[in-house]
């Protein structure tokens, strides 16, 4: 380890710019690390327009405030304030227990709270329940169909109860079924369907009524991982696609990641912290930050070039890849480091703050929380 007192007048030395022995490991891993910048640079463009929209004070089409629900001495949700805007994949997120389908239950007018209020596509769900479930596409974490009856057929039923005209409804199915990739399957039964087929017909069936808001309760549970794949796909495009506000609860982190813009942490029936991944970890990291740093370049070239960086404080070589360094230094560093190191020579093929993945942002509001012992759903 190195820090910033112990680097000596190393910082003024000369970098070499010749390709090390370990270049060629380097440039194959360049083609997996510009994949994930590319990803990440995606998901940070999404998280920007989302938080401008959230500056703006952008209209809410699912708002709560206060939102509580008791079941005698337990507290499932406590005093709930939730904005979800149109064409955001919003995620509640939390373990088994935490609250989240209290959460759903109540936003769909299914469940009454205790106090508070809110109001889903201009309707209060207490209120207007009816009106409420014109509007909103619902998908319960275990989907019922008609085991017996097609793909079809039950889509076909689900748009009868919703009154859907009939002169539209077949265009409309088709156009749902081949979105949800199962029209070369529609007309074989139910029954011979995958948990992951039944799961993307249960999005179809959420999208019948062509809703303004889909809630989505543990959507991918039980499904493998080409299904996940799948399934967070369409998710993503319905709200992009069709401008429609996504509601989805889900434990699984790493899903959430993949799909939401936005996220709030419930721990204990309580919402402890929300807004992008990007904005959480900002509010836990103080005006410290950590960088994984992958660099072309021996060790004894990129270490010393790391620690002449103004605001460098300490750089460790990663403890699980031999590749990488963790750089700690001041928050305004991860705007300049990779030009610094490109003024000195040497390419940066890596970049990633940590702190900044869900499961470490999770784990650190959840171990300053506590689990909590509510018994919510």
């Amino acid at each position: 380890m190195r820090s910033k007192t112990s680097r000596g007048d190393r910082a003024g030395r000369g970098v070499r710019t010749e390709r090390g022995p370990h270049a060629d490991r380097a440039d194959r891993a360049d083609r997996a690390g510009r994949a994930e910048q590319v990803d990440r640079a995606d998901r940070a463009d999404r998280a920007e327009q989302v938080d401008r929209a959230d500056r703006a004070g952008s209209p809410s089409v699912i708002r709560a405030r206060g939102l509580t629900k008791r079941y005698g001495d337990v507290l499932a949700v406590d005093h709930l304030n939730l904005d979800v805007r149109p064409g955001e994949v919003f995620g509640l997120l939390g373990p088994n227990g935490a609250g989240k389908t209290t959460t759903i239950l109540m936003l769909l007018g299914l469940s009454e709270p205790t106090e508070g209020h809110a109001e889903v596509a201009g309707f209060d769900p207490t209120r207007d329940p009816l009106e409420v479930k014109r509007r909103v596409g619902y998908m319960p974490d275990d989907v019922g169909f008609y085991g017996a009856l097609t793909g079809r057929q039950n889509l076909r039923y689900t748009a009868r109860l919703n009154g859907i005209d009939a002169r539209d409804v077949e265009a409309r199915l088709d156009a749902l079924l081949d979105q949800v990739g199962l029209l070369d399957v529609a007309d074989r039964a139910v029954e011979t369907y995958s948990r992951g087929m039944r799961q993307r017909l249960g999005l179809a069936d959420a999208l019948v009524k062509d809703p303004s808001v889909v809630v989505l309760d543990e959507p991918t549970t039980a499904i493998d991982p080409a299904g996940v794949a799948e399934v967070l796909d369409l998710i993503a495009s319905i709200a992009r696609e069709r401008g429609a506000a996504v509601l989805l609860s889900s434990h699984l982190l790493h899903q959430v990641q993949q799909v939401c813009d936005r996220v709030a942490i419930f721990v204990g029936g309580r919402v402890v912290a929300q807004g992008t991944m990007r904005r959480l970890a900002e509010q836990m990291g103080g005006e410290t930050l950590q960088l994984e740093v992958g660099a072309q370049g021996s060790a004894e070239e990129v270490e010393p070039a790391l620690m002449s960086i103004d605001g460098v404080r300490e750089v460790v070589p990663d403890p699980h890849d031999p590749r990488l360094w963790r750089v700690t230094g001041a928050r305004a560093l991860q705007g300049r480091l990779a030009a610094e190191l490109s003024a000195r020579g040497i390419a940066v093929w890596h970049l990633r703050r940590i702190g900044d993945d869900l499961d470490e942002i999770y784990m650190r509001y959840f171990a300053k929380e506590g689990p909590g012992d509510d018994g919510a759903a």
